[in-house]
């Protein structure tokens, strides 16, 4: 796999650096052993939630058929495997003196991380798409929510996604290093500002590629919102209650991933420290996929009451 990133005219140009130091963890190092227990924590608890909730939605037939919550299965499997992609990492990195990851360690990182970062972007945007439908067009919802439609969206944000990290990593491959190798982060994403290559190209496709990719599930959802806000508030005040907290699990996810987001990348450089920048990093790679499931658990009738129904099948086939 590393081969495959880095050809001969990679090699060629490449520098000596073979390793990168992630500034990030360096940062979170000062209390090295209370900060491993806390994030192995989180981490453990991330992959039960995330694995609980596809569980249920799995072996639930009123979930496993409602559209909100095979989207939501599918965003459970990316956030289990997005934390998996930088969380480990970090956990060695508390329990050694080393910070440092390979050249090549660095760009398998990063292709997960866009992975399943961007199919997060895309999922969300899906689900906004069904409230939309839910709530404006809910005598069309049945056919234009079919399992056919949804199977489609889905596997086009996995394959999309998929597809725009690949380009951007073989791109980031190519280039030569010869400067600092320090990255102030947890993770290895913004490696293309280390570079002392030519990087126009790459800017390019970040670009025209990072408007479709990145910037339009975030309109998408918002005109979507939009498009919500302005039906729900020709109805009644108990309509409007009933249609809001359709909504409400959905709005707090988007709200909690599209905010780490804006401050791990969109906030200005002058403002920017290696703590707080640290600090925000966790939120988006640890907490946000942490939150997810538990956000839908505690808030969601459906959801809790196929965990109670679970457990009953459990505790009836123990009994007999």
């Amino acid at each position: 796999f590393p081969g495959f990133f880095r050809g001969s005219h990679a090699l060629h140009n490449q520098t000596s650096i073979s390793e990168m130091v992630l500034l990030g963890i360096s940062a979170l190092a000062e209390h090295q052993s209370l900060l491993f227990f806390l994030f192995l924590f989180i981490y453990l608890l991330t992959l039960l939630g995330n694995l609980l909730i596809i569980l249920l939605i799995r072996f639930d037939d009123h979930l496993r058929h409602t559209p909100m919550y095979f989207f939501l299965s599918y965003l459970s499997l990316a956030d289990a495997m997005f934390a998996s992609t930088t969380v480990p990492k970090i956990l060695m990195s508390l329990m050694s003196e080393t910070k440092t990851i390979s050249f090549n360690g660095c760009l398998i990182q990063m292709y997960f991380f866009l992975t399943f970062g961007n199919t997060d972007n895309f999922l969300l945007a899906c689900m906004a798409y069904d409230r939309y439908v839910a709530i404006c067009r809910p005598l069309h919802y049945t056919t234009m929510m079919s399992h056919k439609c949804c199977l489609v969206l889905a596997s086009g944000s996995w394959i999309v996604s998929a597809l725009h990290s690949l380009l951007y990593t073989l791109l980031v491959s190519r280039l030569s290093f010869c400067a600092s190798r320090e990255i102030p982060y947890l993770f290895c994403d913004p490696l293309l500002q280390l570079s002392c290559s030519d990087t126009s190209v790459n800017e390019a496709v970040i670009f025209f590629e990072g408007v479709i990719v990145v910037l339009g599930p975030f309109v998408l959802v918002i005109l979507t919102y939009v498009r919500i806000v302005v039906a729900v508030m020709k109805l009644s005040s108990s309509g409007r209650r009933k249609a809001f907290s359709t909504c409400g699990s959905h709005l707090t996810m988007v709200t909690l991933f599209y905010g780490a987001i804006i401050a791990v990348y969109f906030l200005p450089t002058s403002s920017y420290s290696s703590q707080r920048g640290a600090v925000f990093a966790v939120v988006y790679t640890v907490i946000t996929p942490m939150s997810n499931p538990y956000i839908y658990s505690l808030r969601n009738k459906d959801v809790k009451e196929a965990l109670w129904g679970l457990l009953g099948k459990r505790v009836f086939l123990q009994q007999s």
